[in-house]
């Protein structure tokens, strides 16, 4: 058995990029910001905020919504794959770049085009069964629980 799941929160680092391949298929391209905090080790020693940029991409629905409402600065909640693909540039060279193909993609923060301060925690799955926006979950200490242990 193997797994290949990553999870991630970060901020959009630049508006998607999104284009129509054949049969009006959407996929849209944008960057990921997450930030690892820095920190003073117990000797004094600073150790540096660490970001890593990520290449996030969409398709279908979830690109499209992606089109409409993500924009730089937004902070996101991104469910997905690693797929690492290659290529040979111009010169013959080999090159490689790793993508997170997202399933999932929950807005998180506060509203742009709200006026109130209520925060947001809109839902988009890549799966065209589902609604576009989850009902909320029980708590999880809810009496809804129905395992059998």
């Amino acid at each position: 058995m193997s797994v290949n799941k990553v999870i991630l929160i970060g901020n959009v680092g630049k508006d998607p990029e999104v284009k129509y391949l054949d049969r009006n298929m959407a996929v849209a391209n944008f960057t990921l910001a997450t930030t690892e905090r820095g920190y003073k080790t117990a000797n004094g020693t600073e150790v540096p905020d660490r970001t890593e940029w990520h290449n996030i991409v969409m398709w279908n629905k979830l690109a499209e919504t992606a089109e409409k409402y993500v924009k730089k600065g937004s902070q996101l909640y991104i469910e997905g794959k690693i797929r690492t693909r290659q290529w040979e540039d111009q010169n013959g060279i080999k090159r490689y770049t790793t993508e997170i193909y997202a399933d999932t993609m929950q807005f998180l923060g506060k509203k742009a085009d709200n006026a109130s301060s209520s925060e947001t925690a809109t839902h988009y799955t890549a799966n065209p069964v589902e609604s576009t926006a989850s009902e909320p979950l029980p708590p999880v200490d809810s009496p809804v629980d129905d395992l059998p242990f």
